[in-house]
């Protein structure tokens, strides 16, 4: 997979982008991730990138030239699968949305910033946008990290242990069951039995009730879907 990021803070990006399953995967060759600022394509001597809302009010709006420019750059050069951008009133970010995107070949993501891009952009570049949840952050950058590392670790060889993500929370509309180590005692509390029984189909059947338990009790909005 190769996904180029769009953004006008890229420093943002580096660290989050850097460490972790993430990196491994970068150096297996599983994923290419490519950080460009949208300055570098803006013609405004002092690379401005945004301008007043014809509408008025307060804040700053994403001019169309740079990120249009932008994106023209990179779609010359190969077809992508999707041309994302982060915004709080996009589609609400779910696992089943990051399983998608997994299998895809070529992302862009495109961070917005100030109060927003124009809207022309949207309507005629953009192919899925994207919000991390109901609230609004200082820009898209670092949704962009939650939906690249959500995204990255699903791909085949970026995690040690592929069926580690197969078990996460979501990945059936149930949270995870609970989870435990050694020791199996500590200040008097203790493993459940079953899990120390050896047992394996007993144990299986005994994380599906608490994974389903967990699910009625913290989020049974879930069991609804």
């Amino acid at each position: 997979m190769r996904i180029d990021i769009l953004t006008v803070v890229p420093e943002l990006l580096e660290s989050p982008l850097n460490h972790s399953i993430i990196q491994r995967a970068k150096d297996k060759g599983v994923v290419e991730i490519h950080i460009h600022n949208i300055r570098d394509f803006s013609e405004d001597k002092h690379n401005k990138v945004d301008d007043y809302a014809f509408s008025g009010g307060a804040g700053m709006v994403m001019r169309l030239e740079p990120v249009v420019k932008a994106i023209e750059h990179l779609t010359d050069q190969r077809e992508y699968d999707e041309i994302i951008f982060t915004t709080p009133d996009g589609e609400q970010f779910e696992q089943k949305t990051a399983n998608t995107l997994s299998l895809k070949e070529n992302i862009i993501i495109l961070c917005g910033h100030y109060k927003g891009i124009d809207q022309r952009i949207r309507d005629h570049f953009i192919t899925k946008e994207i919000s991390i949840g109901d609230f609004v952050l200082t820009g898209g950058e670092l949704a962009a990290a939650v939906i690249i590392d959500s995204v990255v670790r699903l791909i085949p060889g970026a995690m040690n242990d592929e069926t580690s993500a197969l078990t996460d929370s979501f990945q059936d509309n149930l949270l995870s069951p609970p989870i435990y180590t050694r020791p199996a005692e500590f200040r008097g509390w203790k493993v459940p039995e079953i899990l120390l029984s050896g047992d394996h189909k007993k144990i299986e059947q005994w994380q599906e009730e608490q994974a389903y338990l967990r699910t009625k009790k913290l989020r049974p909005d879930l069991l609804d879907e």
